[in-house]
């Protein structure tokens, strides 16, 4: 059956790979991204969801489209050590990660309802298992656990799931500009990693493309570690 999914962060890496493969499947994709992208394979929106007043365009975008499932996928990384992080650099990135995903989803709801059917699958990370220079980001994503576990108890009984998935290091455009081949980030990574490769966008996209699909209907409130077994 054809349904509508929003991928926040949707031009490249993870977020592009997933509309990809939604679209391949017959899905119609929404897409929400900062920058335009050649090839998108749905309807894009460039909104930057960074800026504190783009909310109700958001919750615009999602009512107008019937959308039946939602993946939080964009996100703020700060990398700063404890003693250097200003709360005004905290609150960024809580903002960015954290608020699209519960307009997003609040907008979405009721048509979700009226349906009887909905996903919502967030995209977290396994810098909550602890990570250094991560400790603004880390949070967000901590809390966008919570908000997994806290939304699907409230909506289990009515058809709509709602999971997380922690992607490993997962070689995006994003990951190399900041890791390049052979460079001293990618060694660090790459240790912690016991398949002893990086993941590639394409197979985080199966697994949350699985989560969207009706074959995960029993399954909600989890957290799926899709990271070569770094976790």
């Amino acid at each position: 059956m054809k349904r509508t999914f929003l991928i926040t962060g949707a031009s490249k890496g993870i977020g592009l790979a997933l509309a990809d493969r939604l679209a391949e499947q017959g899905h119609e994709v929404i897409g929400i991204a900062r920058n335009a992208t050649d090839g998108f394979p749905g309807c894009l929106h460039h909104l930057d969801l960074s800026h504190r007043t783009v909310g109700e365009e958001l919750a615009a975008i999602v009512r107008e489209s019937g959308i039946d499932g939602i993946v939080n996928n964009v996100g703020l990384v700060r990398a700063e050590p404890l003693g250097n992080i200003a709360v005004e650099t905290l609150e960024d990135v809580m903002r960015v990660n954290l608020h699209p995903a519960l307009v997003a989803v609040q907008a979405a709801l009721p048509g979700m309802l009226t349906r009887g059917w909905g996903r919502v699958v967030n995209i977290s990370s396994l810098t909550v298992l602890g990570s250094v220079q991560r400790t603004s980001y880390a949070a967000a994503k901590a809390v966008l656990v919570s908000f997994t576990r806290s939304w699907a108890l409230e909506l289990a009984a009515i058809g709509i799931t709602v999971n997380a998935v922690f992607p490993g290091p997962t070689e995006t455009e994003l990951f190399r500009a900041n890791n390049a081949p052979g460079s001293e980030g990618e060694g660090r990574y790459l240790s912690g990693v016991p398949m002893g490769r990086f993941g590639k966008p394409e197979e985080i996209a199966a697994a949350i493309a699985f989560l969207l699909s009706n074959d995960s209907a029993f399954m909600t409130g989890q957290v799926l570690q899709v990271d070569g077994g770094a976790s």
